[in-house]
């Protein structure tokens, strides 16, 4: 039984040592690492993206607030005025609150859906500038691979402030 194993084991390193053979022998591989989420963060791009949506949605977002506000302004209205109400006036109001309510919810869906779906477009446009510089940083400098959103690298490998620069000064 111990003379099976300790075989099986002898098998599987020198399958691993054939597999690893020539890479040993390779020259190095120029590895670097890029933090897409710096990128998204502090690229001007980026900013100047979150501009343009704030500016597109700036109206509708205040529109809504101003919609909320009446309408906390009108169920405060409500609570108050209930208790001196006619029970079919209160009925009729309840039911305009709960209308206004659901058309609330209703354009607050609408703007966070048309909002995300901005927000995913201008980002992908990002995205695809920032992974043209990043191809282009390979082949110029030379680079085996390049990895995004590494658990842990040593900080020498890190080109993102390379690929930051490059994209902030990009047209």
């Amino acid at each position: 039984m111990a003379s099976t194993w300790r075989s099986c084991l002898i098998a599987a390193c020198s399958v691993v040592l054939s597999v690893a053979a020539p890479f040993a022998s390779a020259q190095e591989f120029k590895i670097g690492v890029v933090n897409p989420d710096r990128l998204l963060r502090e690229s001007t791009p980026a900013r100047a993206a979150l501009q343009k949506l704030e500016g597109e949605f700036s109206k509708r977002q205040k529109e809504m607030e101003d919609m909320g506000t009446r309408l906390k302004a009108t169920a405060e209205r409500f609570e108050k005025d209930a208790p001196v109400m006619t029970e079919n006036d209160r009925a009729r109001r309840q039911r305009e609150l709960a209308e206004l309510d659901r058309e609330f919810q209703r354009k607050r869906r609408e703007l966070s859906e048309d909002l995300n779906q901005r927000r995913n477009e201008e980002m992908q446009g990002l995205v695809e500038r920032s992974n043209r510089i990043i191809r282009q940083i390979a082949e110029q400098e030379k680079y085996d691979l390049i990895v995004q959103e590494a658990v842990y690298f040593n900080p020498r490998i890190d080109i993102t402030e390379r690929v930051l620069r490059a994209l902030n000064t990009a047209r």
